[in-house]
């Protein structure tokens, strides 16, 4: 399956040369992908202390604003085991026996929520330049509240395709996840999970990965896991470069949990549960909503 958007194309996985061990962090927008990376990288040097910034560490491949070559070579000079980002879904990405595919799942309301905070913080006038997809000419629309833009992402009826942070496209996405799930190189983690019991989540993650960790150096590395650690060194970790985003500590917003479901009523709430029935895979919404 291809996946292309006016920022990204999943064409750019074809034909890259994998390597024995590498690590493929797949999620939505929004929904603890930078967090993941972190995580990973901790956990492969070991310490707080990265040897460059986060997204040198750890590529977003399939991003536009980069020349696809250049991804190229700068994961191809990397010495350490390789973590890569991506917002493909799994059908998506070629899949080896060798490596590693982690795929982060965090509630859809509130991934919503934290898209649109996001959605302010990005310049679009930069991101055109660097892309090279002309913006929508004219006044820009008067941006909605939160709660009316959140009503109107749930009963949006998009391609999956070329809309991945539609409601559609996150179903769509988890969906092809869980049914992966039993693959002893796929790894589904819940965004919850993180919030609620992140010490636990990274030990796991370790295991499955294959990385000793020494005893003493685990409550440094949890620390520079927090939301609150992470916020402090945005600069270094947020995916924005080359001037995309309006601030750095802007990205992250407040990584809560419950914030969409607070902005719906009733009704909504039960047009949106109708929703994720009809789009996502059995099972799923249990999990996903636990």
């Amino acid at each position: 399956m291809r996946y292309r958007s006016s920022e990204e194309d999943s064409a750019r996985w074809r034909g890259f040369p994998f390597r024995a061990g590498d690590i493929v962090i797949s999620t939505r927008s929004k929904s603890g992908t930078t967090w993941m990376q972190m995580i990973c990288a901790l956990l492969v040097f070991r310490t707080p202390e990265l040897p460059a910034p986060l997204p040198a560490l750890s590529p977003w491949l399939d991003w536009l604003v980069t020349p696809e070559q250049e991804v190229y070579d700068r994961l191809a000079a990397q010495q350490h085991r390789r973590f890569i980002k991506t917002h493909t879904p799994l059908d998506g990405v070629p899949l080896h026996d060798r490596v590693h595919y982690i795929v982060v799942a965090r509630h859809p309301l509130d991934m919503a929520v934290s898209l649109y905070h996001q959605g302010a913080n990005i310049d679009r006038d930069r991101l055109s330049a660097l892309t090279g997809v002309p913006q929508a000419t004219g006044p820009a629309p008067e941006r909605p509240s939160p709660h009316s833009w959140l009503v109107k992402w749930i009963d949006g009826d998009h391609d999956p395709r070329t809309e991945l942070d539609s409601l559609p496209g996150v179903l769509w996405h988890l969906s092809d996840a869980w049914r992966r799930r039993a693959a002893p190189n796929v790894l589904l983690v819940h965004y919850d999970d993180l919030l609620t019991d992140l010490a636990g989540q990274m030990r796991h993650l370790a295991a499955w990965l294959g990385i000793t960790v020494p005893e003493d150096r685990w409550p440094a590395l949890v620390q520079a896991a927090t939301f609150g650690a992470m916020r402090q060194r945005a600069p270094e970790l947020v995916p924005g470069g080359n001037g995309v985003l309006k601030s750095d500590r802007a990205f992250f917003h407040a990584g809560r949990s419950g914030a969409g479901r607070e902005m719906l009523d009733a009704a909504e709430f039960d047009r949106y549960q109708r929703r994720v029935t009809e789009l996502a895979e059995p099972g799923l919404p249990a999990w996903l909503h636990r």
